[in-house]
């Protein structure tokens, strides 16, 4: 992709085969279980002659720090990460977003909602429900029928099927195997333009996920979950839909993940290859230690992709 398509909303053409992603938010630098992700994408595009690109995700402005996505880029530089294309910052793209959004509107998918955090809990206590799944409440669909003189604060999806019963996703995990998760009863309908007209992270995803051309999408199994409401979503704006693979998590001594969010570590790059045998055997990789000094970190990557692809294929 060139910059002038990197800088509008057409589709990029790309061509058959593999194309993978790294799409980090920059809201802090990567830690070690940022750098396992970016590993496992970037072995997984080579084990299969493909490319590999980066996309700065920094759709919720007020949570990203700035500079932060130019330090990201230089750690994944340091590592020998670097992408075949462009970089992609999703602060450009919004006016994609949004053609979305209006093409999900005009086929009856979303609908305007007034609820604030305290109405959907109310509701779900009128309905004996109080539970949360990843810190996120189940909606319970106040506002499928109508406002009911509440001011539109955001836009939801609905995630029925289409004869209005419950819509089951199933798909498989390249890692974890078969897959599957009732979207209407586990997540309820959700969010695609934020009360503070921010984007959500589900749409736009999938739309950058289907201009970027991505086959495959690498990631973290924290990130699993999500899975069902982009395939919902790719069902709906007839985009296709990539494979899976979601790797471990690394976790703290705590026994909790690494994530930016609980104030894990920057990742140590003072010996950027330590940091890469690091993030390989998290992956199950030991055959690329087999010589711990690699004259260089290229060298070290190269000794790491057959171990991937005797394991998660290749070609």
């Amino acid at each position: 992709m060139d910059e002038a398509a990197a800088s509008d909303h057409r589709p990029v053409t790309a061509g058959p085969g593999y194309i993978g992603r790294f799409a980090p938010s920059p809201t802090g630098p990567l830690h070690a279980g940022s750098l396992v992700a970016a590993l496992a994408s970037w072995l997984d595009a080579r084990a299969h002659g493909g490319r590999w690109l980066l996309r700065i995700e920094d759709v919720d402005g007020p949570r990203c720090i700035p500079g932060t996505d130019r330090l990201i880029l230089q750690q994944l530089a340091d590592c020998g990460l670097h992408a075949d294309a462009p970089v992609v910052w999703q602060s450009t793209r919004e006016a994609a977003y949004a053609q979305a959004l209006a093409q999900l509107g005009a086929a009856g998918h979303t609908y305007p909602c007034g609820c604030t955090r305290k109405d959907i809990a109310q509701a779900l206590a009128a309905q004996g429900h109080g539970r949360e799944r990843f810190g996120e409440t189940v909606y319970p669909g106040t506002c499928r029928a109508g406002l009911h003189g509440k001011p539109a604060r955001a836009w939801r999806l609905r995630s029925d099927d289409s004869d209005g019963s419950d819509l089951h996703i199933a798909w498989h995990d390249r890692w974890r195997g078969p897959q599957r998760q009732n979207l209407t009863q586990e997540v309820g309908d959700f969010v695609l333009r934020r009360a503070d007209g921010l984007w959500a992270y589900q749409l736009a995803v999938v739309v950058d996920d289907a201009w970027q051309g991505v086959t495959d999408v690498v990631r973290g199994a924290d990130l699993a979950d999500n899975t069902p409401r982009q395939r919902h979503l790719q069902t709906l704006l007839g985009l296709p839909q990539p494979r899976h693979l979601h790797t471990p998590l690394v976790l703290a001594a705590d026994g909790h993940k690494l994530s930016k969010q609980n104030g894990a570590a920057a990742l140590d790059l003072a010996d950027p290859q330590a940091a890469l045998r690091a993030a390989g055997r998290a992956l199950g990789l030991d055959a690329a230690d087999q010589r711990r000094d690699w004259p260089t970190v290229d060298d070290w990557l190269r000794a790491a992709v057959p171990g991937w692809a005797a394991r998660f294929g290749s070609g």
